[in-house]
Order: structure tokens, then C-alpha cells, then sequence
């Protein structure tokens, strides 16, 4: 039994440390189109239900691996759960200081597509302008559309899947986004 938990906690905290990484990533690089990480509260509960597994596959002791393997996951987990609430915290109390508000959400004319728009204002660290998204499967998100200095958007479908955003006109079938998102 104990073989199970130690296996399992150790393959937990290495994926939602991976996941971590890729989220902080493609939070600072802007040039991912899709954002597949989920919420850091869903990664924090995976870290510490990879911490009680890890516990729990202490039991393991039929060789060094199966040890090491459970100090590593002990000592992982916390400090990929301290790292995951020190970004929650930053997150929540910086984006009071920046504006991300909801502008409006559009659906093509056969609803297969749905773009919601948002606008952001960084205040004085940064820019401000106008994103559109895609709403994919779970949390997944695809970013189309990125323009600064704007605050409005004026959206107009062309048919089922071409739509133009303020004059630049994007074919969703063929992945076309504009912004620097390309």
C-alpha cells in the first residue's frame, strides 16, 4: 500500500511543479497563445495532497530510491505549496492596484466561438489596452487578440468563423490571433 502513496506523491509534486513553471512562463511571456495551467489554488491543493501522500509513502522502505523518493517529495511539496501561496498573495494584492475588467463577450453567429474581451490598465508599471480570449476545455484559455493604448473594442462576425476586432479581420478555423501573440 505504502508503495502506491510514495510512487503516486512523488509523480504529483513533480507535475504541479512543472505546472507551476509553465504558469509562471507564460504569465511573464506573452507570446503563449494558449494558457493550459490551472488556477495556483488547484496547484496548491495538488502540492499538498502530494505532501500527505509523501507522508504516507514512508511506509515504503524496500530500497534507497523509494527513501529518496519520499524526502524529496516531503521536502518538495512544501516548498512548491509556500511558493504557490507567497504567488497568491502577490497576486491578490497587486491586482487591486491594476484594473482587469470585463468589456463584453461575443459569440459567433453559429455560437461555436465565444470571445471574451477585457479590458487591462497596469497603471503607472505599465500599459493598458484591450485582450480577447477564447474559452477552451476546463481552465484552458486561447488568447486571439491584443492591442494597446485602446479601451474600446468594436467586434463585427464576417461568418461562422472569420470575425473582424477593430479592423483586423481573423480567421479562428486557421488559428489566426493578432497582437503580439503570434
Amino acid at each position: 500500500m505504502g508503495k502506491s502513496y510514495n510512487l503516486w506523491s512523488f509523480y504529483l509534486i513533480l507535475i504541479c511543479a512543472g505546472v507551476a513553471v509553465y504558469s509562471l512562463y507564460s504569465n511573464i511571456n506573452s507570446n503563449i497563445s494558449w494558457l493550459i495551467a490551472p488556477p495556483n489554488y488547484v496547484l496548491l491543493l495538488i502540492s499538498l495532497a502530494a505532501f500527505i501522500l509523501g507522508i504516507i509513502g514512508f511506509k515504503d522502505k524496500r530500497n534507497w530510491r523509494t527513501k529518496t523518493r519520499s524526502w524529496l517529495t516531503v521536502i518538495l511539496s512544501p516548498l512548491t505549496a509556500l511558493a504557490l501561496f507567497l504567488v497568491m498573495s502577490f497576486t491578490a494584492f497587486f491586482s487591486s492596484l491594476a484594473v482587469n475588467e470585463d468589456i463584453k463577450s461575443v459569440s459567433s453567429p453559429d455560437d461555436s466561438y465565444m470571445i471574451d474581451f477585457y479590458y487591462f490598465d497596469a497603471g503607472a508599471t505599465g500599459s493598458f489596452g484591450v485582450r480577447g480570449e477564447i474559452n477552451g476545455p476546463l481552465w484552458f484559455k486561447k488568447r486571439i487578440y491584443f492591442q494597446e493604448g485602446i479601451e474600446n473594442v468594436d467586434v463585427n462576425w464576417e461568418n461562422d468563423y472569420k470575425v473582424s476586432i477593430n479592423n483586423h479581420s481573423l480567421n479562428l478555423d486557421k488559428g489566426e490571433t493578432y497582437g503580439y501573440y503570434k
